[in-house]
This record gives C-alpha cells, structure tokens and sequence, in this order.
C-alpha cells in the first residue's frame, strides 16, 4: 500500500523504481512533506541512538588492517 495515497500497489510490491511508493508524484509528495516540516522525528535523540551502528572498542568493523 502506498503511504501517501493509500493506493494498493502490485503484487511485486517494495520493488517498483519508486518503491515504497506507487508513483513519482506520491514519491514527491511526501518528501515535500518533511521538507515542509509536516513529517518530522518526535521524541529527542538519546545517546543510546546516536551510538546504534557505530563499532564498539575492540572491533575491526570498517577498519582496514594490512
């Protein structure tokens, strides 16, 4: 289902060339929605998230070793 629209999308759905949504025009749509500021991230960022993804001491993720 499209998040803008509503639109039931096809059966191969998420892979369509504006996946998740059902067309360019819903696409635009809802990015000019958060660059409006109608979209936005409620609750505050806490450390806990802005360490989420990053390599903890010790491990060699991303770092290259010769």
């Amino acid at each position: 289902m499209c998040p803008t629209c509503r639109r039931k999308l096809p059966v191969a759905e998420g892979r369509g060339p504006y996946a998740p949504f059902c067309s360019e025009r819903c696409r635009l749509v809802d990015l000019g929605a958060w660059l409006d500021g109608a979209h936005r991230i409620s609750a505050p960022l806490s450390d806990e998230d802005l360490d989420q993804g990053l390599p903890e001491d010790g491990d060699e993720t991303g770092s290259r070793s010769n």
